[in-house]
């Protein structure tokens, strides 16, 4: 998209536990551990996980002025 800057401020780590999450909320989902709203919770969850992990930028982040991203020297 044109015009669209977001600010990178998510480290490996930080992608990588937001992937794991995402990965065990959608199997618990999936294997019928979790239902009902616990279940809707989850997948809402697994979604802004995965989202906020492949455009490297979390949005919750960006107000307070957070970054997991490591500095360049």
């Amino acid at each position: 998209m044109k015009g669209f800057n977001m600010k990178k401020n998510m480290g490996f780590a930080d992608r990588f536990i937001r992937i794991v999450l995402a990965l065990l909320f959608i199997v618990l989902s999936i294997t019928g551990a979790v239902s009902g709203w616990v279940m809707v919770v989850l997948l809402v969850l697994a979604f802004a996980f995965i989202l906020t992990s492949s455009i490297n930028s979390c949005f919750i982040y960006l107000p307070f002025g957070i970054s997991t991203r490591r500095k360049k020297k």
